[in-house]
């Protein structure tokens, strides 16, 4: 990672066992006036049941960093790989990552 001028950088460690990831196909978010919780979860098909695999609890601000971080890399991932397409009407989709509604839980 390039530093940008007057910038601090981060040593950052990766254990063995965070560094194998968990793979997740629903997100579950809620928020209070304090923090944004996210609820990384895994729907099979045919399994009509899901636990919870991380929690990722921040405040409004850094979730809001967070958006702009992963609109920024989606941008570049594109560029350099083509448009990310998503498949059928995000509305009917009953499964997986959905866009952001009004209310105050998405999935």
């Amino acid at each position: 990672m390039n530093a940008q001028p007057g910038t601090q950088q981060i040593n950052v460690e990766l254990s063995e066992k965070e560094a194998e990831g968990i793979y997740s196909n629903l997100a579950l978010i809620t928020h209070s006036p304090a923090e944004f919780i996210i609820d990384f979860a895994r729907m099979l098909p045919g399994i009509p049941k899901t636990k919870i695999y991380a929690r990722i609890v921040m405040t409004p601000q850094h979730a809001k960093s967070l958006l702009k971080a992963l609109d920024d890399n989606v941008g570049k991932y594109e560029k350099q790989f083509g448009e990310i397409k998503v498949f059928g009407d995000q509305k009917q989709k009953e499964i997986g990552f959905k866009p952001a509604t009004n209310a105050s839980t998405t999935q």
